[in-house]
């Protein structure tokens, strides 16, 4: 998996060289014996830009490098050449990082980008609806919020502790509206959940408290 992972970090200079060396074979020979360089040399210059090296970025998000997976985002100089569905996830990641930099009108502005794109699976999507919505949330925009989160929930997310927050959320906007009844439900589903997330699980700990002395 290194192996393949250096191979991604550094094909476009080793498709040049690749490149390059079918040239020197060419002149000092003849085509064929250089059309293997020219042929694996421009595959990997080809999938540099069509395929750009966002798998390079999990290792950075998965150790909280910020820094390390912006570095990797940045290194991406034509993002319009990728492929479709990859360009959609490109524009996520960079609304995902700058949400960690708590820079919110980046993140907005990068997170609608990747979904008008369409996402490559509807739990992706569904995930990238509820971070709009808190995103709406942040900005006290409870309508937008509702609206956002309304559809994750809708199309689906990837795991328990997504929707667990989702509900959640929906319990806050709930009773920011009085509906208080409906307020109780969304807590009831996120409990339900069981999540594990320390986060989640304070302010489930936080919310049941006072959500069983009101009315509804």
């Amino acid at each position: 998996m290194k192996l393949y992972n250096v191979l991604i970090k550094y094909r476009l200079y080793i498709g040049i060289a690749l490149v390059i060396g079918g040239i020197a074979v060419n002149l000092t020979a003849s085509f064929w014996p250089a059309f293997p360089l020219y042929f694996v040399g421009v595959i990997l210059i080809v999938g540099h830009f069509f395929f750009g090296p966002l798998r390079l970025i999990q290792e950075h998000l998965e150790a909280g490098d910020i820094e390390g997976a912006e570095k990797v985002l940045d290194s991406i100089k034509f993002p319009g050449l990728l492929y479709k569905p990859i360009r959609s996830v490109y524009y996520t990641l960079k609304g995902n990082v700058a949400m960690m930099k708590q820079d919110f009108e980046g993140a907005e502005k990068m997170m609608k980008k990747g979904l008008d794109l369409g996402m490559p699976m509807k739990e992706a999507e569904g995930a990238s609806m509820l971070q709009m919505g808190m995103l709406a949330m942040q900005k006290n925009d409870l309508r937008q919020a509702e609206n956002y989160i309304r559809q994750a929930i809708r199309k689906g997310l990837p795991d328990k502790e997504n929707e667990a927050a989702a509900y959640l959320q929906m319990c806050s906007i709930m009773m920011n509206k009085r509906e208080f009844r409906a307020a109780k439900d969304f807590f009831r589903k996120s409990k339900a959940l069981k999540p594990t997330t320390p986060q989640i699980v304070d302010q489930i700990r936080q919310i049941e408290k006072y959500i069983s002395r009101i009315p509804g």
